[in-house]
């Protein structure tokens, strides 16, 4: 099963036991073509490890020529989660480096790594691998503040530009990339590693709450039972306590986006109070990152008016969960907000399905149309044709039945045929013919516009 508890595209992977690791291929990737790049980061399954797992082929395909500053975000501001802390204490070179590759394939002529400063640790390795590879990178400190890891926000604090709604940051000359990518695509164009690990955290009620390296496709109860999960577990979360989902199972993969399983109980999850009708105070106003307003979201969405939703700008709520954590009716404002977007998407995927049926009926019945009038040509100068011979004069009777049966035959054939032609197109004048076509297409069409 997947992991969201919806039906999606999956592999089985079947391990055959042996144990043997593949050749790798590495990549001149400094005489390669940049197409080439490009497909062999593709090849090799290099996507965002922040949580969006966009393909990072295409971001970088996508940017419209030289940007002025390339973002690598290691802010991870949600609660419990810290495998990209360690990531940075243990491999800030890799970092740093594919943050060079990244810069120099977009291209970018400015690389700064934004962390959070609660990770202190995380911030002098980064400094130190930078100085080492040569000075070219900043690393900044930034405030501690949820939801400060959300690109658009980490954009802002970085370079001080603010991403409108609706226009993406390349636009205004800034890319964004996670540092665990930024490691990964090092790995995958140095070492020629693709992307079969990553690193997960572990947290909540278990004995040992750690990071640890795990193969995509392990199964989450796998880990929790590495990390020792105890007892009064009322469930797990796939993600971080505010923007996390819970798990429909324990049996579920380890997937690209899997950057961190917590394991609940009461103690540390405690039930969330009856939510309450909303009392208009606008808390979740002055809390929301985006500059929403959640409280006027939530009653479109709640009365499914889905378009004035749209109009709110839906879109730009990043799902922080900021706006249902300071509500003091306890109303569960992000699971409306996702319900809605799900109801938008599904009711775009049906009109653009009704839309290619439209398509495909109009195609049809031109087709059929089409060959309407080919088979009434066809005919028309099939009969043509027959005319000729049916004027011929029959041969004369000698008083033979059977020549006297013949030419009974004959002229028998020759009334139908004649019959035949007073109902075929071909005996009406050609004036009248492509009248009567007009008239068979504006029937058509008043047809599909009443469908």
């Amino acid at each position: 099963p997947h992991p969201s508890g919806l039906s999606d595209l999956c592999i089985e992977l079947e391990p055959d036991g042996r144990e043997q690791a593949v050749e790798p291929r590495p990549l001149a990737w400094r005489e390669a073509p940049r197409d080439a790049v490009f497909a062999h980061l593709r090849a090799m399954g290099i996507a965002g490890l922040g949580g969006a797992v966009c393909p990072t082929y295409a971001k970088l395909s996508g940017a419209p020529g030289e940007l002025a500053t390339l973002v690598i975000n290691g802010a991870e501001c949600e609660p419990f989660i810290t495998c990209d802390d360690r990531l940075m204490r243990e491999r800030a070179g890799e970092v740093i480096a594919g943050a060079l590759i990244l810069a120099e394939l977009l291209p970018a002529r400015r690389v700064v790594v934004g962390i959070e400063d609660n990770k202190p640790e995380a911030v002098q390795a980064m400094r130190v691998a930078a100085q080492a590879a040569g000075g070219g990178i900043e690393v900044i400190a930034v405030p501690t503040i949820y939801p400060g890891g959300g690109a658009k926000q980490l954009i802002r604090v970085l370079t001080g530009i603010e991403v409108p709604s609706g226009q993406r940051s390349t636009e205004l000359g800034v890319q964004c990339f996670n540092v665990a990518t930024a490691s990964s695509v090092w790995r995958a164009l140095v070492r020629g590693e693709p992307l079969t690990h990553r690193i997960v955290t572990i947290a909540g009620n278990v004995r040992e709450p750690r990071n640890y390296e795990t193969p995509l496709g392990s199964p989450v109860s796998h880990l929790l039972a590495l990390a020792g999960e105890l007892p009064g577990t009322t469930g797990h979360i796939m993600g971080g306590p505010m923007m996390g989902f819970d798990l429909p199972q324990r049996d579920v993969p380890v997937v690209k986006a899997s950057n961190c399983v917590i394991a609940k109980s009461a103690r540390l999850f405690p039930a969330s109070p009856p939510a309450m009708p909303c009392i208009r105070c606008t808390r979740c106003v002055v809390a929301c990152p985006a500059e929403l307003s959640p409280h006027e979201l939530y009653w479109f969405a709640k009365s499914r008016n889905f378009g004035k939703a749209q109009e709110y700008a839906l879109f730009d709520c990043i799902e922080c969960g900021a706006c249902a954590y300071v509500c003091p009716s306890h109303i569960p404002l992000v699971t409306y907000f996702r319900f809605a977007k799900s109801e938008i998407w599904a009711r775009e995927r049906e009109k653009n399905a009704a839309d290619e049926a439209r398509i495909r009926h109009e195609a049809r019945s031109a087709r059929l149309e089409r060959e309407k009038i080919e088979r009434a040509e066809k005919l028309a100068a099939k009969t043509a044709s027959a005319a000729p011979a049916a004027e011929e004069p029959a041969a004369p009777a000698d008083g033979d039945p059977a020549h006297a049966a013949i030419a009974r035959a004959r002229a028998e054939k020759t009334r139908i045929e004649q019959d035949a032609t007073a109902l075929d197109p071909a005996s009406v004048p050609p004036e009248a013919l492509e009248a009567q076509r007009a008239r068979l297409r504006e029937l058509a069409e008043q047809k599909h516009e009443h469908d």
